[in-house]
This record gives C-alpha cells, structure tokens and sequence, in this order.
C-alpha cells in the first residue's frame, strides 16, 4: 500500500538506486504467482532498507516474515564478509520459491531460512548479538514479537517493523482490531524510554527503532 502520492512515489523511485535484476525478476513472480502481492517491499522500500543495513554493516540480521524474500536480499546486501541473515515464515507453501529466489541472488550463502511458528523459533535461536530485526509478520503480534527480540538485539541495534501507519489508518478514527493493534504498538514503542524511535513515511510506514 503506498500512501504517497503517486507521482511523488515514481520520482522517488527514479531517484534511488536501480532495482537489482534478480530482485526484478522476484517483484514480478510474486505478482503473477502469489496471494497478496502488495505484501512485497518493492523497489523504494526495499533500498531503503539495504541502505540501512549496508551503513550498519551488520554481523547478524533477523527478519520475521520472509515472504518471497524480496526483503530479506535487500537486507542481505549490507552484511559483513561472514554475516547471516536468519529469516523466519509460517507458510511451508512458499519453500520452493523461496529457495529459487535465494539460489538466483549474489547473498543465498548469507541466508538462513527457517520454517515455524515466529515465536518459537525466536526462542530456539541462539544469537545474543543481533544488528538489525526487521518484523514484517502478522501484525497482531508485532508487540510480541518487539518484546522477544529485545534481548538478544545489541545495544545500538536497529529494530525495523513495517506497516505501521497501516494505509493511514491508525491517524484516524478507524477502531477495527488490527488498527487499534497497530496504533497501540506505535504508542507503546513512543512511550518505551529504552530506545530511540522514528517512523519514515516510506510505502505503509516503517518504524525505525534504535536500541540505547
């Protein structure tokens, strides 16, 4: 969902850098092969979020919601030499493609997809020192899932959770469940003193929050 202008939207987009060809080839695939496709980062969205990670240089990256992966190569780009990414989804369905896609980009050595239930496999994990987090799951739980990360993200890491403006919506009176959840997040990342926040207005709004 894109809450800018359109034709701001295009100028940004012609304004940034070039979209990667196998992510091209991803954006494509997954408007012709896969429910919800606006589910995708897409072009601007997904290089803002490999700036990100390239002026991190992270060692270790989590996202929650791989999706068809498109998000997950972008974040991949900016990882160190022996960086890894570990990228978690629900939706067994999607395997094939996602390995496809992986196998297609420079960064399929830097992956780690893991299947499950976000929840438990948060808790299996076994990193201490996390970078950047990027939640991009089911929104209902995206609180739950700020709370279980926090811990095992470094002190100076990035937590990166989209959708947060959620086609405008929460700005307004709406009261359906899955806005009054993502309002109430928003509200509680604002209160929460252990970390510095900021939403970009970037496709349906990324929350960027940096741990003190």
């Amino acid at each position: 969902m894109e809450i800018l202008d359109g034709a701001l939207q295009t100028y940004l987009d012609n304004h940034c850098e070039p979209e990667p060809p196998a992510l091209q080839t991803i954006n494509r695939e997954t408007y012709l092969k896969v429910l919800k496709p606006n589910m995708l980062s897409g072009h601007y969205q997904g290089r803002v979020l490999s700036m990100l990670s390239k002026m991190m240089r992270p060692e270790r990256i989590l996202e929650i919601g791989t999706f068809t992966g498109y998000a997950t190569i972008c974040l991949a780009e900016g990882l160190t030499g022996d960086g890894i990414i570990h990228t978690i989804e629900v939706n067994r369905e999607l395997e094939e493609m996602l390995k496809a896609n992986f196998a297609a980009s420079n960064v399929e050595k830097k992956i780690k997809l893991h299947f499950g239930e976000a929840e438990q496999v948060i808790a299996g994990l076994d990193e201490k020192n996390i970078d950047i987090v990027f939640i991009d799951a089911d929104k209902k739980n995206n609180y739950l899932y700020f709370q279980l990360i926090f811990e095992k993200v470094r002190s100076g890491g990035l937590i990166i959770i989209d959708n947060v403006l959620w086609k405008g919506k929460v700005y307004g009176n709406e009261k359906d469940a899955d806005t009054v959840n993502i309002r109430k997040l928003n509200d509680q990342v604002a209160a929460d003193t252990r970390v510095e926040k900021l939403i970009l207005p970037v496709r349906d709004g990324l929350l960027l929050i940096q741990k003190k």
